[in-house]
């Protein structure tokens, strides 16, 4: 695959090095992002533009940001939201100046994504994140503190700590938002945004929630393919896109991905893949992540693969979380081996599709 691409934290926090990522066959592009500015002030140039030289000196390419964040002042709706509106509008603008094609983001509530268990072992003694739904805290100050322990020191997305110390405050802001308000609120955003993604030629990709259900009582908006209709009549243009997620709306079992993928991606609606595989556990709603292969898991990438490929995807792709092996100890779900595994299979899989089809 032409755009495939490997998520990475910047030299300053992460492990990997992007000689590492250089290095694994059929891998073109870096999916990276800058983490030191925080949620809601303009991305500078000259930022965006040290990262992107740091890339290509690489020999590799930087198209895809993961992710520029939402002030939660957009998600609720407050007054002070148009000015955090007009940071993201110059944000785009600076990063088409410097190639950026597609912007990845959630419109999440409080949480990103949430997991029980960062450090799951498996049978062969590799370690992946799970979800179950009886180790739940009910109550986010210690499911924050649960995961910043289990975190190895890194910062995992979307649990920044200057946006988690403020959590409480968070829960009382959002006590009146709920889907119908959430929705609403992404609505204003996008009608905001997407002139000027259309201008710079930049696309929009939003992220499914995971996993796919409300949680604490926070509502959640992009689910399963009911949403996803409802979020692209929000504003009907292709910049206002989808991150397929497979391991996120695969992990409610009602969500047909590979059909949802042959649906959105032959309208044109979904120029970012995140292709991963999940395993449904004793309780409906369970899972841990594994290895990517189809036997692996619960997910069928194969069918996942070719319906990529039957409907003409050009887009970008990468491996998303991956397990920890061979004494790898880095940030939970994104070390370098078990993802440049993914990328491999991934590749061999649409190889092996091509061929079929030629």
């Amino acid at each position: 695959m032409k755009n495939m691409g490997f998520r990475w934290y910047g030299s300053n926090d992460d492990a990997i090095k992007l000689k590492d990522i250089r290095q694994i066959p059929g891998t073109t592009q870096v999916v990276g992002a800058l983490f030191d500015v925080p949620v809601g002030e303009v991305w500078p140039k000259e930022k965006i533009a040290a990262l992107k030289h740091e890339v290509e000196a690489a020999g590799l390419k930087l198209e895809v940001i993961e992710s520029v964040n939402i002030h939660d002042d957009i998600k609720i709706g407050l007054p002070s939201r148009d000015q955090y509106i007009e940071n993201y509008k110059e944000t785009i603008r600076n990063l088409a100046e410097y190639g950026i094609k597609v912007i990845c983001y959630n419109f999440m509530p409080v949480f990103d994504w949430l997991r029980t268990n960062l450090h799951y072992q498996l049978s062969d003694e590799s370690k992946v994140m799970a979800f179950q739904s009886s180790k739940l805290v009910n109550d986010p100050d210690k499911m924050i503190e649960k995961v910043k322990k289990d975190s190895q020191g890194f910062v995992m997305p979307g649990w920044e700590p200057e946006r988690l110390a403020e959590v409480k405050r968070l829960f009382t802001a959002y006590s009146g938002v709920d889907a119908s308000k959430l929705t609403e609120n992404l609505k204003y955003f996008l009608d905001a945004i997407i002139p000027v993604c259309a201008e710079c030629d930049v696309r929009m990709a939003m992220h499914p929630d995971d996993p796919p259900r409300p949680l604490f009582g926070l509502p959640r908006i992009y689910k399963n393919r009911e949403d996803m209709l409802a979020i692209e009549q929000l504003h009907e243009s292709k910049y206002n896109g989808f991150t397929i997620c497979t391991g996120s709306l695969g992990e409610n079992p009602a969500n047909d991905v590979p059909a949802i993928i042959r649906e959105f991606v032959a309208k044109d609606r979904a120029p970012f893949i995140h292709a991963r595989n999940i395993k449904f556990m004793g309780n409906k709603g369970d899972f841990h992540e594994s290895a990517h292969l189809s036997s692996e898991g619960s997910l069928d990438m194969y069918e996942i693969m070719k319906a990529l490929y039957d409907t003409g995807f050009d887009g970008y792709i990468r491996p998303d979380h991956g397990r920890d092996i061979w004494g790898e100890e880095g940030r939970p779900g994104y070390g370098l081996y078990d993802r440049a595994l993914g990328i491999t299979y991934l590749n061999g899989l649409w190889e092996a599709i091509e061929k079929e089809n030629n």
